[in-house]
């Protein structure tokens, strides 16, 4: 049985996990912005449970520029205490355990290449649409990382500029657009479930911030589509559970090959299978190729 330990911004999702990927327990953690106690949260929860499990190994999801060879988190994140410290090192001394650690992206690609719905390809990319967008790019089964360990942070590409204003993919792409479109023509409290509602209802502000988000959505997966080639882009974040997320993607891409003269070849998306288990499956799915 191995630990795993999914770091989010607001608690800490642990379970015990069999190499299958099986999860046999499961608990939430609170998240403490102090690495000292940070840690102290962690080796609790494998002591307790190793009372009941034989517990070999310890795997980390974590936010952040994940070095998963040296076990240090570089980069920033909304949790500033886990930058620095060298996870491997101190909690696989203080629990006499093999430690991996790997980014939480990174984890829920590995979920899906494990046993998900990308078990079938070697080369995908993987797409986290929310507030901003990330993801990852695993080349034979394997994550890349990057050099600077920034491999998959899709929402960062520039996708518009106007009078010297450059816009991330992020920006245009994100949950967060919409909103934005949307907040230029209405005060209050706006959300993308509010949103969509309203489209419901025949609000063509909301009706074209929703249609304007999917265009430039399509817009960033045909590009990333012709910079690695990969045989699946595989999409997640809450948005893709809606039941017209994917109809909504193609229909689009099919516009954009029909817009290009040249460039014809349609990206194969599917959304995910894992939801809120991903990271910890995923951190299994590391463990195992680091040390198994």
């Amino acid at each position: 049985m191995i630990a795993c330990i999914d770091i989010g911004g607001t608690s800490i999702k642990a379970g015990v996990l069999d190499k299958n990927g099986k999860i046999k327990f499961r608990e939430t953690l609170k998240i403490i912005d102090d690495i000292d106690k940070l840690f102290d949260i962690i080796v609790n929860f494998v002591e307790r449970s190793k009372r009941n499990f034989l517990i070999e190994g310890l795997a980390i999801s974590s936010p952040g520029a994940v070095d998963t060879k040296e076990g240090v988190i570089y980069g920033s994140s909304a949790l500033n205490c886990i930058h620095g410290p060298n996870f491997k090192k101190i909690l696989g001394e203080r629990l006499n355990l093999n430690v991996s650690i790997e980014n939480d992206a990174n984890c829920a690609a590995l979920a899906e290449v494990f046993n998900g719905s990308a078990k079938d390809v070697n080369n995908m990319i993987f797409i986290v649409c929310g507030t901003g967008i990330g993801g990852s790019i695993v080349y034979n089964g394997e994550i890349i990382n990057g050099k600077n360990l920034h491999c998959g942070e899709f929402g960062f590409m520039i996708m518009e500029n106007e009078d010297d204003k450059f816009r991330t993919f992020s920006e245009i792409s994100s949950t967060i657009s919409m909103v934005t479109r949307v907040k230029r023509f209405y005060s209050g409290d706006w959300d993308g479930e509010k949103i969509f509602r309203e489209s419901e209802c025949g609000n063509m502000i909301c009706i074209n911030a929703i249609n304007k988000f999917y265009l430039n959505l399509a817009k960033g997966i045909y590009n990333l589509q012709y910079m690695y080639d990969p045989e699946l882009i595989l999409l997640g974040g809450a948005i893709s559970e809606r039941e017209d997320f994917l109809d909504k993607i193609n229909d689009n891409l099919d516009y954009l090959v029909n817009k290009i003269e040249l460039a014809k070849i349609k990206p194969q998306i599917r959304t995910c299978t894992y939801k809120k288990d991903a990271n910890l499956i995923g951190a299994l799915s590391n463990f195992k190729k680091e040390y198994y």
